[in-house]
């Protein structure tokens, strides 16, 4: 210890001797090593400067005094140290008696222990064998469950009751399969389950579509159940207002004092409910099931599918499944045949897409979520605008009118039935519209074919009725009869057969013109059928008569057969007027408010002017006769001239053939244009080169010609009215004045624009001067001047030259 001092205190003095920066050194390294920090940065810094011997000095430096102070700390606690030792050996002791008590308590508690440890073991034995017979128990009424199940489930497969089997199976899987003690039970569910489902996805799968196949055939059939129930209500709706006109027609027109009620019957079977109601019945089950069984129209194999599919969890696989087959069935049914015609098998077409969305609304209101309104919305437009291009390019090919009708009634009918399943058909009315100009035309055309072969079977005779029915069916179904009496059979009627057989030509028109305006979403067509049937008339019927008139008349019996058929047209253009009005909905008294003119007013002048033309060529056969007048008699003629009686004759055989025929208005217009064409005729002949002079007493002969001609036309008032009669005398008037002014005293007052006007008016002052100047008295004959010579001059004959003499200035 000495020597560790000495050493300690030589270090200590070398130290002292160090550099200042060594004590520093000295002292953090000290302080690293008391922390128990690292020392390797010392270490590295020492190396680093080349002096490893340094570092080795502290760390001596540094031992040496941590052994001191271990040295003084033994010092300081081996007394305690001492007596520690002391306390354990004496404590050893004891542990060696307590040792001994221990194992003698052991030996007693082993001895006394014995039975009651080999009673507990067999306690414990007992105990576990009746938990294992209790697990076995549980395990076999697991099993037992579990077979009922899966029994249970091979029974519902066998009926092929899917949806229940798949209720165990899920029961199986949820309740089952995790407990049952057997694996290899365990393994064959895992195995078989998936397999199971499968089978049962597949075999409704093809349930699924067959019902598919099965359902395009019954969606034609409910079409056309759909379709001709759509038809009946129609033909109902006819009737209805049908009967609703005539009783207000009745009430209007006060027939008798009777109060008319429409019962309307109740439409028994065919109406679309509200959600959750069948579309045949009212709503109930039986109802339903009832009227589905009729049509064939059995959803259960779609909802069952649909139900097995949700209980698989492939709801949406399923509905979009369902969705893009049901349009492919769509689009294959716009699919038309070319091999044949649109008109044979549009009804089919349309049948089979009305009951496509018939069952489409039926799927969506009772589906439960199987298809959306937003789909259905979709088939339905790309229904639509197929249609629409369906008919377009039909429409477009036709060439026959009632072909096009056809198809327009059974297309309306279509939009009336799908209508009442809330889908919107006014694109396909707007196509029906459209094709309105097209339709008509085509109608016209026919129609003038029509009443072409009419004109040209005409005989032009006048038609025999030897039945009432006849009589009903020719003159009052179109209301063209002059008397409500019933005739005497036979009835030889006023008109030949044109005229019933244009009627119903026209009659055929309206009512196909108002069967193609009707049922099309226009309420008010009344005004179109109108403008067309004015077509009718104007352009076909009138143009037809004219060319007929034109070309085929060649004898006088022809034209008033003609003449009276148009008179008896104008009766039956007020028919066509009313009928089409009466059909239109319109009330009767609106179409009589506002009366319109005779559409045949061309072929009824023109049939006219030809019966006045050959009347007038045969008159003029018989005036002929006039050149034989002795126009310089020379005492006053008692009787009428020779070509007179024969014009009367003429006229009164003329008369009794033509009351038969011709209406009084008629005859009244074309013996004023004969009798005025003969009063022409005289003038005329006065006028021309045959007659060089007459006399007065040649004049009076004229003026007895002309009062039987007027007596004539007073003897028609029985057959007109006075007033026509009246009109005739007046036809003759240009040779009643110029007889008058011949006669007159002062010829010279027809310069007298006064007297003129109200006595001459008809006279032409050109003819009148070369009439007047033909006027000679018997006095001026050849020699007659001889004897009278220093005669006066007779004022009336002066007042004549002067007439002739001023007229010549005129001129």
């Amino acid at each position: 210890m000495n020597s560790t001092k000495s050493r300690r205190k030589v270090a200590i003095t070398s130290t002292e001797n160090g550099d200042s920066g060594d004590k520093l050194d000295q002292l953090l390294l000290s302080s690293a090593i008391s922390n128990g920090e690292d020392l390797s940065p010392f270490i590295r810094k020492t190396f680093a400067s080349g002096k490893p011997e340094t570092l080795l000095h502290h760390l001596r430096h540094f031992c040496r005094s941590k052994e001191a102070e271990i040295e003084e700390v033994c010092k300081v606690h081996y007394q305690d140290f001492i007596m520690a030792v002391d306390d354990l050996r004496s404590l050893l002791s004891g542990v060696e008696s307590l040792k001994s008590s221990i194992s003698n308590s052991n030996s007693q508690l082993q001895s006394v222990a014995g039975p009651l440890l080999t009673s507990l073991d067999s306690f414990i034995e007992a105990r576990n064998k009746c938990q294992n017979i209790a697990l076995a128990i549980q395990s076999l009424q697991i099993c037992v469950k579990l077979m009922e199940i899966c029994s249970r489930a091979n029974f519902h497969m066998s009926k092929s009751n899917f949806y229940m089997a798949l209720k165990c199976i899920d029961s199986i899987e949820r309740d089952f399969i995790h407990k049952t003690p057997s694996s290899t039970l365990r393994r064959m569910l895992e195995k078989n389950i998936p397999a199971v489902r499968a089978h049962i996805e597949r075999k409704i799968s093809k349930e699924f579509g067959d019902w598919l196949v099965e359902i395009r055939t019954v969606s034609r059939n409910l079409g056309q159940v759909a379709i001709g129930q759509a038809s009946a209500g129609r033909q109902r709706e006819e009737e209805l207002r049908i009967r609703q006109r005539q009783a207000e027609e009745q009430s209007r027109l006060s027939v008798r004092d009777t109060v008319y009620v429409l019962e309307e019957e109740e439409d028994d079977g065919y109406f679309v409910g509200n959600e959750g109601n069948d579309v045949y019945g009212n709503g109930g089950t039986a109802t339903t099931n009832a009227a589905n069984a009729a049509l064939g129209f059995d959803l259960t194999p779609l909802y069952r599918s649909y139900h097995i599919h949700q209980t698989l969890g492939l709801e949406d696989g399923f509905k979009k499944y369902y969705f893009e087959n049901r349009k492919l069935q769509l689009t294959s049914d716009f699919q038309v045949s070319s091999m044949t015609p649109f008109l044979e098998s549009h009804q089919t077409f349309f049948a089979q897409i009305a009951g496509f969305f018939i069952v489409e609304d039926r799927v969506l209101r009772t589906g439960g979520g199987l298809i959306t309104k937003m789909e259905v919305e979709n088939l339905w437009d790309i229904a639509v605008s197929k249609m629409c291009s369906v008919l377009e390019d039909q429409f477009s090919r036709m060439r026959t009118a009632n072909h096009l009708l056809l198809i327009k009634d059974y297309v309306s009918l279509l939009g009336v039935t799908l209508r009442r399943y809330g889908y919107s058909v006014d694109a396909l009315l707007d196509v029906l519209n459209k094709h309105r100009d097209k339709y008509h035309e085509l109608l016209l055309s026919d129609c003038r074919m029509q009443v072409a072969e009419a004109l040209a079977a005409d005989k032009f005779q006048q038609m025999w009725m030897n039945k009432e029915y006849e009589y009903s069916m020719n003159v009052l179904s179109f209301q063209i009869q002059t008397s409500d009496i019933v005739p005497a059979f036979p009835y030889i009627a006023p008109f030949s057969s044109t005229v019933p057989d244009c009627c119903r030509i026209v009659r055929s028109f309206v009512e196909d013109s108002v069967s193609f305006m009707s049922h099309g979403g226009q309420l008010d067509f009344y005004d179109v059928v109108k403008k067309y049937l004015d077509r009718l008339l104007t352009e076909v019927l009138d143009d037809a008569l004219l060319k007929l008139i034109s070309t085929s008349i060649s004898g006088v019996n022809q034209a008033m057969v003609v003449a009276a058929n148009m008179a008896v047209f104008e009766r039956a253009c007020d028919f066509f007027f009313r009928h089409a009005a009466k059909l239109s909905g319109l009330p009767l008294r609106m179409v009589e408010r506002s009366r319109r003119q005779f559409p045949l007013t061309k072929a009824r002048d023109a049939a006219e002017e030809m019966l006045s033309s050959l009347l007038k060529k045969k008159v003029d056969g018989f005036m002929t006769l006039i050149e034989n007048v002795n126009w310089m008699i020379d005492e006053q003629p008692q009787n009428e001239n020779e070509y007179v009686n024969e014009v009367i004759i003429f006229l009164e055989t003329l008369l009794s053939t033509a009351q038969q025929i011709l209406p009084g208005q008629v005859l009244n217009r074309v013996l004023q244009d004969v009798l005025a064409h003969i009063s022409e005729t005289i003038v005329n002949f006065l006028v021309g080169e045959s007659v060089k002079k007459f006399s007065l007493n040649a004049v009076m002969g004229i003026d007895v010609d002309i009062k039987v001609l007027e007596q004539f036309a007073e003897n028609q008032a029985s057959l007109v009215s006075e007033e026509e009669a009246n009109q005739l005398k007046k036809a003759l008037v240009e040779a009643r004045q110029l007889v008058n002014l011949l006669l007159s005293n002062n010829p010279e007052n027809f310069l007298n624009p006064v007297i003129r006007e109200r006595s001459y008016n008809a006279l032409d002052y050109r003819k009148v001067a070369i009439i007047s100047e033909k006027l000679k008295d018997p006095s001026e004959r050849l020699f007659g001047t001889f004897g009278s010579r220093g005669y006066k001059q007779n004022p009336k004959k002066k007042s004549l030259d002067s007439l002739i003499k001023r007229l010549k200035d005129v001129n």
